[in-house]
C-alpha cells in the first residue's frame, strides 16, 4: 500500500481584520447604536444608583445606601405585593383564555375566523386613553354600566375606582381585556406549527377532541406557554400604563391600593427626581424578574423533557 504524500504547501492563515475592514465597517452602525443607546445607559444606571442623583448634578457618592433604603421602604413592599396580586389575577387566567380562544379560532368548524381574530386582537392596538375611558365609563359611580346593573337589582352603587377594596380587581379586568388578544396570537402561532398528521393519527386511534387537547395540544404547546409566561411576568412587573390611566397618576389610587412596581419606579425617579434611588429600584426589579424567569424556565424545561 503506497503512502499518502504529504501536502507540499502550508495552510493559509486568515488575514487580520484590519487588512479587510469593510465587512466590520458595514456592521458597525448596529454596535455603535447599541453601545450608545443600549449597553451604555444600562452601565450608566449602575453608576447612577450609587449616587444621590437628584437632577443635573450627580450629588454625593453613597455606594449602596439607595439599595439599603429601598429594602427598608414600606411602599416598595406594598407595590411588590400589589404586583404579585396582579400577576396571580392576570397571567394564569390570561394564558388559559388565550389558549382556549386560539384553539377555537384555529378550528375549521368556526366560521368568520378572521373576523374574530381581529376583534380579539383589537384591544391590544387600542389607545390607552380609550382604554381608560372605557373602564371609567363602565365603573363610574354615577353613570357606569356596572352600577346601573346593581341599582336595577335593588343594590347600592359601589365606588369602583375610589374604593381600595375594588381597585386591584378593576385593574385585573383592564389588563385581561387589553392583553388576552396579544397572548392569543402567540398561542395561535404555536398551534399552527403543530403537524395536522398527529391529530389525524389520534382520530384514527379513536381519540376525541378533549383527548386531543389534553394529550396532544397542551404537551406540544408547553414551550409556547412557557415563553408566554415569561414575557407576561416581565410585563406585569413593568406595569405602568393601565394603573396610571385608570387611577389618575403615579400614586396608585386611594392609599396606594393599586400601586405597582412600575408606578413606584416612575414616582420616585421622575416625579420626585430621585434618579439614583430610581436606578436602584430598576436594578432590584431586574434581579427579581431575572430570578422569576430562570425559575419558570427551569420548571418549564423539565416538562418539555
Amino acid at each position: 500500500m503506497s503512502a499518502i504524500p504529504a501536502p507540499t504547501g502550508t495552510a493559509r492563515r486568515p488575514k487580520p481584520w484590519w487588512r479587510n475592514p469593510y465587512p466590520y465597517l458595514f456592521i458597525s452602525p448596529f454596535y455603535i447604536l447599541f453601545l450608545l443607546f443600549g449597553l451604555g445607559p444600562i452601565l450608566f444606571s449602575v453608576v447612577v444608583s450609587m449616587f444621590d442623583w437628584r437632577g443635573v448634578r450627580s450629588g454625593d457618592f453613597i455606594f449602596l445606601d439607595n439599595y439599603i433604603t429601598l429594602l427598608k421602604e414600606p411602599n416598595f413592599y406594598k407595590a411588590l405585593g400589589n404586583t404579585v396580586y396582579i400577576w396571580f389575577g392576570t397571567v394564569p387566567v390570561m394564558i388559559f383564555l388565550a389558549l382556549l380562544f386560539a384553539v377555537l379560532l384555529n378550528s375549521k368548524a368556526v366560521r368568520w375566523r378572521g373576523l374574530f381574530r381581529t376583534v380579539y386582537f383589537l384591544p391590544v392596538v387600542t389607545s390607552l386613553i380609550i382604554t381608560g375611558l372605557i373602564f371609567a365609563s363602565l365603573f363610574s359611580t354615577s353613570y357606569g354600566l356596572a352600577n346601573n346593573l346593581l341599582v336595577s337589582l335593588g343594590l347600592e352603587p359601589i365606588q369602583w375606582l375610589s374604593d381600595s377594596r375594588y381597585m386591584k380587581m378593576i385593574l385585573v379586568l383592564a389588563i385581561l381585556w387589553r392583553w388576552t388578544g396579544n397572548d392569543m396570537v402567540i398561542m395561535l402561532a404555536g398551534l399552527q406549527s403543530i403537524p395536522v398528521e398527529i391529530y389525524e393519527a389520534a382520530r384514527v386511534d379513536g381519540a376525541n377532541e378533549a383527548q386531543n387537547f389534553w394529550y396532544i395540544t397542551v404537551p406540544l404547546m408547553v414551550p409556547v406557554i412557557l415563553f408566554d409566561l415569561i414575557i407576561s411576568t416581565i410585563g406585569t412587573f413593568n406595569l405602568f400604563e393601565e394603573p396610571y390611566a385608570l387611577f389618575g397618576g403615579p400614586g396608585g389610587g386611594v392609599r396606594g391600593s393599586a400601586l405597582v412596581t412600575g408606578l413606584y419606579l416612575y414616582s420616585n425617579a421622575f416625579v420626585n427626581a430621585r434618579f439614583g434611588f430610581g436606578s436602584a429600584i430598576a436594578w432590584v426589579l431586574a434581579l427579581i424578574i431575572f430570578s422569576l424567569s430562570m425559575i419558570q424556565l427551569k420548571l418549564g424545561s423539565r416538562k418539555v423533557q
